[in-house]
């Protein structure tokens, strides 16, 4: 039998979402000592829509987290394997100061339960099948919690600050006004399980980049992917990039289409490999979602478009963010309210931007550029068909370069194009509503 939710609860900072970005904040302020509540709409396990894909930009922030990531569920890669126009070029993750020299897949499925339960574990206090339907704002119009549907009861939870970490919908910011930039990139992912006992295992992430709506037709903006998962199955799938509004390619169409060339052996023409439907998704991209900071509510992944426009990357982006939030927050709370908190909490979009902006600008020109069927045809017949150049792509792409003093030349090279890049300063406040 249902336990009918308190009238009120109260804490010291309020995550919405338990998703990387949620539960990484939730867990970095439990670690700074504050009361702090997690509140997800689902139940855990749930479904998402992910290429299950994890970098070594993720794996750092999963070991920042304490998770253990040698046990059942999860499968080393060496680096990417990408293919185009039948040759195949292979790119080891380099180990360096900064990050590891593996990435991981695991299933969506329940990886985000794995981050709840650490934040748990730390002290948060997690509230699923809690469906956040508002902000609550004081008379000032300052944020002062959030107002939720627990059992069909509604219950209202206070707390001086909050983190929206709820997604793509972005609940709580377009409630504040906080709309999505229309001029930013967004894709479409689609995604698949296949059983595959060729590919299960393989030590490297699969990534096609030739990919075309008809044969000898134009190349499509964006690329598939088959990653190893270990238990027998891959997870395949298409990222699309589009400009505003949907995109025009038969996603699933296109997505039987590109299976039906990989080789025979692999198993994936076979509709009996199919282990589960299509499943897909948007992915704000390039800080689609501004300001990242506005009356109290942070915004932190998917909700403030965080979103890699190089190579529509979520977690590792959403975690870091979840973890900055957290330490700004916990910082601002140490101060009595009023001017001197607020001026702690304005440098959460400043420090965003700093570390990012440079880097999210040129992704959105990399973006647009992939709009033009030029740019799409040399980049994948002459570059991606290059081990020299996809060495320094790959940096780009993924962001794993180093900044210290084991860098080497391709290091060297990307970080000078991302610093030369000025970083964008954190837009307009949003709109009252």
């Amino acid at each position: 039998m249902p336990v009918s939710p308190p009238a009120s609860e109260s804490a010291d900072v309020i995550v919405v979402g338990a998703g990387p970005a949620g539960s990484a904040a939730a867990y970095h302020l439990a670690r700074h000592g504050r009361d702090v509540l997690l509140l997800e709409k689902a139940e855990f396990p749930r479904e998402k829509v992910c290429g299950d894909g994890l970098t070594p930009r993720a794996v750092r922030q999963l070991m920042r987290m304490g998770v253990d990531t040698d046990g059942p569920g999860w499968h080393r890669n060496r680096g990417v394997r990408f293919f185009s126009h039948g040759t195949t070029v292979e790119i080891d993750w380099r180990e360096n100061t900064r990050f590891p020299g593996y990435g991981l897949t695991r299933s969506r499925h329940d990886f985000d339960e794995i981050l709840a339960q650490r934040a748990v574990k730390a002290g948060a206090r997690l509230h699923t099948s809690t469906r956040v339907t508002e902000p609550v704002t004081d008379r000032t119009g300052r944020v002062r919690g959030v107002r939720a549907t627990v059992n069909g009861t509604t219950t209202a939870f206070e707390a001086p600050l909050v983190i929206a970490a709820d997604g793509v919908s972005a609940r709580l910011a377009l409630a504040l006004g906080v709309d999505r930039l229309p001029e930013r990139p967004m894709a479409t992912a689609i995604r698949r399980y296949h059983r595959c006992e060729a590919r299960h295992d393989e030590p490297y992430l699969d990534i096609w980049t030739d990919l075309a709506a008809r044969p000898g037709g134009p190349l499509i903006p964006g690329y598939g992917w088959i990653f190893p998962m270990g238990d027998g199955r891959v997870n395949v799938g298409l990222g699309l990039v589009h400009g505003d509004g949907p995109g025009q390619a038969d996603t699933r169409r296109l997505l039987d289409e590109w299976l039906a060339r990989t080789p025979p052996d692999w198993g994936l023409k076979d509709p009996g490999s199919i282990d589960g439907p299509v499943r897909g998704a948007a992915l704000p991209m390039g800080f689609s979602r501004l300001p990242h900071y506005t009356r109290g509510m942070l915004l932190a992944g998917d909700s403030g478009g965080m979103v890699s426009p190089w190579s529509g990357e979520g977690i590792a982006y959403a975690m870091e963010a979840g973890e900055l939030a957290a330490d700004i927050a916990a910082s601002a709370l140490a101060r009595p309210a009023g001017p001197w908190r607020e001026r702690v909490l304005q440098r959460y979009p400043q420090e965003v931007h700093r570390r990012h902006g440079s880097y999210y600008r040129l992704g959105t020109v990399w973006a647009a550029l992939q709009q033009k069927p030029a740019f799409t045809s040399f980049l994948s017949k002459h570059v991606v068909t290059s081990p020299t150049a996809m060495r320094y792509l790959t940096r780009l792409l993924v962001n794993v370069t180093d900044d210290g003093g084991h860098r080497d030349v391709a290091d060297r090279v990307v970080n000078a194009l991302v610093r030369a890049v000025p970083a964008p300063r954190p837009r307009r406040r949003p709109r009252r509503r």
